[in-house]
């Protein structure tokens, strides 16, 4: 049996596992919170590539990328339109007008969440595999992308509905230790999460703020999250 034949059954097998894994579903309903799934492209291609960015910037030669949840990561998606939001996540490989990380990994950009404005929560992919979507941290971390920009800020919708979200996470994964805004990922640079091998790979990020890190944080006090 030849080695291109073994090789086509074996992304045949994983595309089908895939496309298994993230067809859509009814929405679910957890504890009063409504979760939606809109599955982004997340095929052959894309496990391949985050397998790739694993082993170039954690050093790691994984065979699954399964993750053990650690970190929530909240961001917002610098658009105010929701379908523009989950287009630019949608493809496997990454868009090239992202000159600040695209020399870094052709794997698109991704979270496990995406926030609309009223408060709809979708889900993209499944919740512990890895998504690219914070420098130095992803394998270890569940993202939350919030539909907002700077100008226009965030709901009181969202910070509902991620104050339910991280309710709802933290108790599926007990390993859950820190909720962070992505703007302070860098603070946890030299803690034991941090597994970025390329000291040249930062960005500067603002989202999504102190004040909407601190009302979700308000409504998540009995859960005793640690932050940087």
């Amino acid at each position: 049996m030849s080695k291109t034949f073994l090789l086509s059954v074996a992304l045949l097998t994983l595309s089908a596992c895939a496309t298994e894994t993230l067809k859509h579903h009814n929405t679910k309903v957890s504890n009063g919170l409504n979760i939606i799934d809109r599955p982004i492209d997340f095929g052959a291609t894309r496990i391949a590539l985050t397998k790739a960015y694993i082993k170039t910037h954690y050093g790691k030669s994984v065979n699954s990328i399964k993750i053990v949840p650690k970190i929530i990561v909240l961001h917002w998606t610098a658009d105010m339109h929701l379908d523009t939001s989950f287009r630019i996540m949608k493809s496997e490989k990454l868009h090239s007008n992202r000159k600040d990380i695209v020399k870094a990994s052709a794997l698109n950009v991704s979270t496990q969440f995406l926030v609309a404005r009223n408060g709809q929560v979708y889900r993209l992919m499944p919740e512990n595999w890895m998504a690219r979507h914070v420098i130095g941290l992803n394998y270890t971390s569940i993202g939350v992308e919030n539909v907002g920009d700077p100008k226009h800020g965030l709901t009181h919708a969202q910070e509902k509905a991620n104050i339910a979200l991280v309710k709802y996470l933290k108790n599926k994964y007990p390993t859950i230790q820190y909720l962070i805004g992505h703007h302070e990922y860098r603070q946890l640079e030299h803690t034991s999460l941090w597994l970025e091998k390329d000291k040249g790979y930062r960005t500067t990020k603002i989202d999504p703020g102190e004040k909407f890190m601190s009302v979700v944080r308000s409504g998540l006090k009995a859960l005793k999250l640690k932050q940087p």
